[in-house]
């Protein structure tokens, strides 16, 4: 349990102090004291008091002022947000392939069937967050890296699978940003935009303007305020066009990172930070994005979720130089795609719960780790593509995984239960593995 305290003001538990005074006046002669039974004071408190009668001691000829214990109010109770997320929602041309052959009489696609097998865990997720790799242009022709050419435009049917899902988070920070250019990726964040104000969705990463960029998306879930940001380590050697007023913020610009970070911190109790970085197809970490990691935490950041290397790699707490920690979680690979590298269809699925203190007011994470997610295809044209949780998958559907037949071949084709395992156990250290959600 790592503790964090996000403000000074914390909830204070309230006391109820509750007096009464039995005024006794004296006579001509000597007067006795009558019964006094329970009833309600004026405030609408109880009190109960004895007779002389029924305890002698207790009898007085003067002023007696009875008191009651002090009452205490329960303790307010914790808020708790659970909290789950998935990697790279890459649609390659087979994705959507499959997703057509899946569609029915009048429909275009059907992207639902594949991602099915993991549905109960993003529904049952209080936020759920997904990177959405690809862009969506409706004026611009579906394609999916297919051809050789590494650039992706995908269909709005995407959009309504994973909504359906159970999303509500969706970062676009990322390096196909421009792949059509500048106009299809603002006609992407409008899309996103307008689906955001149906859905209720939080969508960011990507912005209309300067001005946008800087309204620091919060949602407020079970009472708890989170704060989300994104960045972008590149953009495929493009840039946005001068005379554009689009705004992607880069992981380089550390100035506007610190002060966004700093001011959700302020306004929020916890900060989820979505970064793309690394270098592709590799799960060792590199020292800048460790140094950048840190940064980020001390900045004020609670959570990282990285993206980009199309792998799983390892998990870290990172301690603040006040003594409290953040978590970085350096990449969490894909969540759906074609790829044709054993190491690329290993995904993680971050998955932990925010929890502030009712007492205190400290903001707290527990039970952090993830669930190892597995992309599945078969012999054919990538038949059969679907997405599993570990728990969910088997040494029977490995053995009878496509990626050996692929076209194009991979470096890494081969494929096993006992590979799944080897790469979950390099990547992912025991205490954050999670196999039986």
């Amino acid at each position: 349990m790592e503790l964090r305290k996000i403000r000074t003001s914390a909830a204070l538990k309230g006391f109820a102090f509750v007096s009464s005074m039995l005024v006794l006046c004296a006579g001509c002669g000597t007067r006795s004291v009558g019964t006094v039974g329970s009833g309600e004071l004026s405030d609408g408190s109880s009190s109960v008091t004895s007779s002389a009668n029924e305890n002698p001691d207790a009898a007085v000829t003067g002023t007696e002022a009875l008191t009651t214990d002090a009452v205490t109010e329960p303790p307010a109770e914790d808020k708790r947000v659970h909290v789950i997320a998935a990697g790279d929602n890459l649609i390659h041309y087979s994705v959507f392939k499959n997703a057509e052959r899946l569609a029915g009489p009048g429909e275009n696609y059907d992207f639902k069937p594949l991602y099915e097998p993991v549905k109960y865990l993003i529904e049952g997720a209080d936020v759920a967050i997904l990177n959405q790799e690809t862009i969506i242009s409706e004026s611009n022709p579906v394609r999916g890296a297919d051809g050789g050419a590494l650039l992706f435009n995908s269909p709005p049917e995407v959009a309504d699978a994973v909504i359906d899902l159970g999303f509500d988070v969706f970062t676009m920070a990322n390096n196909h940003l421009l792949d059509f250019g500048a106009p299809a990726l603002e006609e992407s964040i409008n899309f996103w935009n307008k689906k955001a104000e149906t859905y209720d969705l939080t969508v960011l990463g990507a912005y209309l303007n300067e001005e946008d960029s800087e309204n620091i998306r919060i949602r407020e879930v079970n009472g708890v305020k989170i704060a989300f940001l994104a960045y972008a380590e590149h953009i495929n050697g493009f840039s946005i066009p001068a005379d554009s007023s689009l705004r992607v913020v880069m992981n380089y610009e550390e100035d506007v990172i610190e002060r966004q970070i700093k001011k959700a911190d302020e306004i929020a109790d916890a900060v989820i930070v979505s970064t793309h970085w690394g270098v592709e197809d590799t799960n060792i970490v590199s020292e800048d994005r460790i140094e950048l990691a840190n940064k980020m935490v001390n900045w004020g950041a609670d959570v990282i979720l990285g993206g980009h290397t199309h792998t799983a790699e390892t998990m870290e707490w990172i301690e603040r130089d006040d003594g409290t920690k953040g978590f970085v979680y350096y990449s969490i690979g894909n969540f759906i795609c074609c790829q044709t590298d054993n190491f690329n269809l290993v995904g993680e699925m971050p998955d932990f719960d925010i929890v502030v203190d009712g007492a205190t007011g400290e903001t707290r994470l527990e039970d952090v780790g993830c669930i190892p997610n597995i992309i599945h295809y078969e012999v054919g044209d990538y038949d059969n593509l679907t997405v599993y949780p570990y728990s969910k998958y088997t040494p029977e559907l490995a053995a009878a995984h496509g990626i050996p037949y692929a076209y194009p071949a991979g470096t890494y084709n081969t494929f096993s239960w006992d590979i799944i395992n080897n790469i979950i156990d390099e990547n992912i250290p025991k205490e954050f593995q999670k196999l039986d959600k």
